[in-house]
């Protein structure tokens, strides 16, 4: 597969956001921290981040013209070789910013986590759904760069009378996508017989925002090795693992985590791969509590399952990293406005499992914190889910605690 986007691996990288009357100056430093994961994760170095405020992206170069030319001093200065925006460029955009930072390789979020998917992709449908991703992407940004993409095709007979060579490389990629779409069907159909082999077994996905612990619990769960790290999207392929509480067997599947501003191309290439969420019987959405914007997080996660017409589903709400949850407890005397980590996890707890229709439970993956209660709610959920397809097995699954929690 060409490299369409470039790597950026032990570089440094200049960071540059606008914050929007919408958005927030706040919000807007959030989105920075988590574009400089973004960056860490694809093997960058973030060393300096831009903000302006603006009512609304300006249309020609994101930021004003003062702005652009404060950030190109500042990037010839300390020779940094990208810039990584953190929305996504129009194509007039990118090449108005290319005119002024010539020296200096633009890159948009977009780009950065198609990047990411490039290097984390690691079976044929996962590498199949990237490259289509690139290549939509690519197409209305093509330039006279992608010009050694014709190299993919004969020479001979490949250019009509008067075609130009950018308009080689359209039809090039064109022709391409046409072909991954192909061979993305093929794969579809494949992993609906290979789902529609399991349908007699309960199915559960985890789901959650990226980097929350899922595959961390997936290991636990099912004893088994799937990759995790702490980086963002460590993730892409669908890992589905056979386990058995007490006498009753399920089938559990960790899926690619969401994100705020997942390009949407991702999602639809991805829908294969989110297909084991859409036809699942019981989802567990995994959550961060120790991250400061965990509900905001939430709300990307149940934004993304209604996208993808799995909202109504069953769920329960796994509360990951109560090990992690950091709880500073204000004086009496202290006026600074309340915070999020003013409040302590048992009011946490009292909040959400008030306003939530959903069963909760609060874990630690890594510390094996409640782990057998998070167990007996996935069983009695799995259990009652397997009763409903089969109604008369009720005497191979009796409504019993499979392990020992704790009365408190």
């Amino acid at each position: 597969m060409p490299e369409f986007v470039p790597t950026i691996t032990h570089e440094k990288v200049v960071l540059v956001a606008v914050s929007t009357q919408q958005v927030g100056a706040e919000k807007t430093q959030e989105y920075l921290e988590e574009l400089a994961f973004l960056v860490d994760t694809a093997g960058g170095i973030p060393i300096k981040t831009f903000i302006q405020n603006l009512a609304y992206a300006d249309p020609k170069y994101y930021v004003g013209s003062g702005k652009l030319n404060e950030i190109k001093e500042y990037i010839e200065e300390n020779e940094v070789p990208v810039i990584v925006f953190d929305d996504e460029l129009s194509p007039s955009q990118t090449r108005n910013i290319e005119k002024v930072i010539s020296n200096c390789r633009v890159i948009d979020r977009t780009r950065l986590i198609l990047d990411i998917f490039s290097k984390r992709a690691q079976t044929a449908h996962a590498k199949t759904q990237v490259e289509l991703a690139q290549y939509q992407y690519l197409l209305p940004r093509l330039t006279r760069m992608w010009t050694h993409l014709e190299k993919q095709r004969g020479g001979i007979g490949m250019r009509g009378p008067g075609e130009k060579e950018i308009e080689t490389d359209r039809r090039i990629i064109r022709d391409r996508i046409t072909l991954l779409k192909q061979k993305l069907e093929l794969i579809d159909r494949q992993k609906h017989t290979q789902r529609g082999n399991r349908e007699r077994f309960v199915r559960v996905s985890l789901v959650g925002y990226t980097n929350v612990g899922k595959s961390t619990l997936m290991n636990l769960l099912s004893k088994s090795e799937v990759f995790a790290e702490n980086k963002l999207f460590a993730t892409l392929d669908t890992t589905v693992r056979k386990v058995v509480f007490g006498n009753l067997p399920f089938l559990l599947s960790d899926t690619v985590g969401f994100i705020r501003k997942l390009p949407h191309g991702l999602i639809e290439s991805f829908k294969s791969t989110l297909d084991e969420i859409r036809e699942s019987d019981l989802i567990l959405h995994v959550v961060d509590i120790s991250h400061p914007e965990f509900e905001e997080q939430i709300a990307v996660v149940n934004e993304t399952l209604a996208e993808i017409g799995a909202a109504e589903k069953p769920m329960v709400i796994v509360f990951n990293k109560i090990d992690n949850y950091r709880f500073v407890e204000k004086e009496e005397d202290d006026l600074t406005p309340v915070t999020k980590e003013n409040y302590s996890l048992e009011y946490l707890k009292k909040t959400w499992m008030a306003k939530s229709n959903n069963t909760l439970v609060f874990i630690s993956a890594t510390e094996r914190e409640n782990i057998d209660e998070l167990r007996n709610i996935l069983y009695a959920e799995a259990r009652k889910i397997h009763l409903n397809i089969y109604p008369f097995n009720h005497f191979l699954y009796p409504d019993i605690p499979v392990f020992d929690v704790p009365k408190e």
